[in-house]
């Protein structure tokens, strides 16, 4: 999980309640507020000024910024703290802004905007190859999963031949928290995220063996970092066990979680960790290779395992 500085400028922030700033509407025709930007009457008649720029304002934050003032926000995409403000209440209004009265950070509703890159690149269809070659080499269910909100969604699946009770079909969504992939692609999100997710979700148990405790969460949460993969043991569903790695960006961002299932009956611990786990860790690298591209740098070599993470 990624670490949150506390250190802030102390500045006082405006009231967002309010309908109208001190500064008024910034003149289009000057730049519209913004520090060395171009006129409006030398910009393409077709380009969106406003667009551009609330654009600019969540790509203000980031991994080494997750939470920013109005001023930081303001400095970052060199707009009047008054242009700023505005946005931010419309990226507030629209559910992809928290404001907890002193510094702002996006909200998971931003993901949406990711799951349609995500289409448009075709990340399924990218990994559905790699994806089907490891179902061969395991025998068993294969899925890629992403993380909308509160829960996973599948977006490929291919299912081992032969009978299992659980039928997920890609866009099926379940409980983040009872599932090796959603705790993958969770173990990744900042700190605060992570407290905000558990204090909104009821942690209910989906079987008598869910952990539903935040505690005993976040010390799994932190056992996927440190270890790079995540297994569960029959706390989604009883008989079910599962295994899930991350898939990265070229930066080094989950997009995805790749995972493995199989009856508990036949599928043991140390199958998952000695067997299927290397396979899976090949599978994964061939899918970032295919998505950075191969003009692109060559993908880093599969990630070795460690030790059992937590999960089970």
């Amino acid at each position: 999980m990624r670490s949150v500085s506390s250190a802030r400028i102390s500045e006082s922030e405006p009231d967002l309640s309010l309908g109208k700033d001190e500064d008024g509407m910034f003149d289009p025709q000057v730049g519209d507020g913004v520090t060395g930007e171009p006129k409006a009457a030398e910009r393409d008649s077709e380009f969106v000024q406003s667009l551009a720029r609330g654009l600019a304002v969540i790509r203000a934050f980031g991994q080494e910024t997750p939470e920013l003032t109005l001023s930081e926000v303001a400095r970052s995409v060199e707009l009047t703290r008054a242009a700023t403000r505005r946005f931010l209440r419309t990226l507030m209004e629209l559910g992809y802004v928290h404001y907890d009265g002193h510094l702002f950070r996006l909200k998971p509703k931003v993901l949406e905007l990711g799951y349609s890159y995500l289409s448009s690149i075709g990340l399924p269809q990218i990994a559905h190859p790699h994806l089907a070659a490891l179902m061969e080499k395991v025998r068993e269910t294969v899925s890629m999963t992403v993380l909308d909100e509160r829960n996973i969604v599948y977006v490929s699946r291919v299912p081992a031949r032969r009978f299992m009770r659980t039928a997920m079909e890609v866009g099926t969504r379940v409980p983040a928290y009872a599932t090796s992939s959603g705790r993958v692609l969770m173990a990744e999100q900042p700190d605060e995220w992570i407290d905000e997710y558990l204090k909104e979700v009821d942690l209910q148990p989906l079987s008598p063996r869910t952990t539903t405790d935040p505690d005993r969460l976040r010390d799994i949460f932190a056992d996927v970092v440190e270890n790079g993969y995540c297994i569960v043991d029959q706390e989604l569903e009883l008989g079910i066990r599962s295994i899930a790695v991350p898939v990265h960006n070229a930066e080094g961002a989950v997009l995805a979680a790749v995972s493995v299932s199989g009856h508990a009956s036949r599928v043991t611990h140390a199958e998952l960790r000695e067997d299927f786990l290397p396979a899976m860790l090949q599978a994964v690298s061939a899918i970032e290779a295919d998505l950075l591209g191969s003009h692109l740098s060559a993908p880093r070599p599969p990630r070795r395992p460690k030790k059992s993470a937590g999960g089970s």
